[in-house]
């Protein structure tokens, strides 16, 4: 008989279910997500889940992201650009990740060719001031 969720012990489940929160339930951002935890792994991230905002949040990656940061489904990759206002910018992202899918990532490259960076709606969508675009407002 196969072996249901309430037979795994209780690491995998939590595990399981961290899976399910940072993909927002997407399987499209879940594939996503386990190739980009994959990714970070073998580059010697540091891997945790933050539970206020649900990414995985691979941080002392030293190269292979964009930016300050990227979001592959719902894992963050980052060196050390791990301050709550950058999680809760990339938590949009995450959320952008399943509601396209994989098809996110050609729709997010084609807007940052015709509007790179702060005028990327995805990015205006995400939060300037929270993505460190525009400063901060006092």
């Amino acid at each position: 008989m196969p072996a249901g969720p309430s037979s795994l012990p209780r690491e995998a489940r939590a595990g399981r279910l961290r899976l399910a929160r940072a993909s927002r339930g997407s399987a499209g951002s879940m594939v996503a997500t386990v190739a980009a935890l994959a990714y970070a792994a073998a580059l010697r991230a540091r891997i945790a889940f933050d539970e206020e905002f649900a990414p995985f949040v691979c941080a002392g990656m030293r190269f292979g992201f964009a930016r300050g940061g990227t979001t592959i489904g719902g894992a963050y990759l980052t060196g050390r650009n791990t301050g709550a206002a950058t999680l809760r910018h990339e938590a949009v992202h995450a959320e952008q990740w399943a509601r396209y899918g994989l098809g996110f990532v050609v729709r997010y490259l084609i807007e940052e060719v015709r509007h790179p960076m702060h005028r990327n709606r995805f990015e205006i969508e995400a939060g300037l001031v929270d993505g460190g675009y525009v400063g901060r407002v006092a």
